[in-house]
């Protein structure tokens, strides 16, 4: 579904950040990206998303064999890629459900009908464990961290996308919210949607298990493997990965 070969990916302010990173993600497969912070993580997946502050230097990335470097960020999400932020950003004046009536038909071939929608969004926020009136409030306005976390999985129950990118969903989180999130991204799960799950622990593993973990090491993968990984790092910390692998070798 999407492959990445030798990316580099730089910002203005701070030079080459991704420095020719691989990967490959099948259809159906969850991917974790482990790393310490400034490995990268981030700007590989707003690089992904099309953000205008990050410039991509070199490589190349298909998602399904489309050129997705070549694609606005609206023409990738109506293409199946969406992702969820680590700071969700606040948008005082919309609703949430006048933003998700938006996204969804958006992203459809046929809007859907006001009562389809309002359907759609009872079924989802229940998922999640939303209350219903909060439909009716402002996107991410007064909300807590947690509220945001939850806010962005529905999200992508709503969107059904092919391929998210979750970008640090579980910072922040108490473990009862952790849990809600990984069981909104585990009702996805199935043959045609795939994930990046980008995080610093292995907590949010347990709970959504990847098929493949990633480190993630001054701007590349540094090794691959299991979920058996996840648990490697959580014991010897990413000290461990530095002197194991080096920052420039990739296995």
């Amino acid at each position: 579904m999407l492959k990445i070969e030798n990316l580099r990916v730089a910002v203005e302010e701070g030079g080459e950040i991704v420095k020719g990173l691989d990967l490959e993600v099948g259809r159906g497969e969850i991917h974790a990206i482990m790393g310490p912070n400034g490995s990268g993580k981030s700007t590989l997946a707003n690089a992904l998303m099309g953000h205008p502050r990050y410039e991509v230097t070199g490589g190349s990335v298909t998602f399904e064999g489309e050129d997705l470097l070549e694609l606005e960020p609206d023409e990738r999400a109506r293409l199946g890629v969406f992702m969820a932020f680590q700071y969700p950003s606040e948008v005082p004046g919309v609703s949430v459900a006048n933003f998700l009536r938006t996204a969804v038909n958006s992203v459809r071939e046929e809007e859907l009908s006001a009562m389809e929608m309002y359907r759609l969004l009872q079924e989802k926020m229940r998922v999640m464990q939303i209350d219903p009136s909060f439909a009716e409030r402002y996107l991410n306005e007064g909300f807590s961290g947690g509220e945001k976390k939850r806010n962005e999985i529905l999200q992508l129950l709503m969107l059904q996308p092919k391929l998210a990118i979750l970008d640090e969903t579980d910072s922040g989180l108490d473990i009862d919210a952790l849990q809600v999130v990984a069981r909104g991204v585990n009702e996805m799960r199935g043959p045609e949607f795939s994930a990046i799950v980008i995080t610093h622990y292995s907590r949010i593993l347990r709970y959504i298990e990847p098929d493949y973990v990633h480190v993630m090491l001054d701007g590349r993968i540094v090794t691959s493997g299991g979920k058996e990984l996840a648990d490697e790092l959580e014991a010897k910390g990413y000290d461990w990965v530095r002197q194991e692998f080096g920052a420039g070798t990739q296995s």
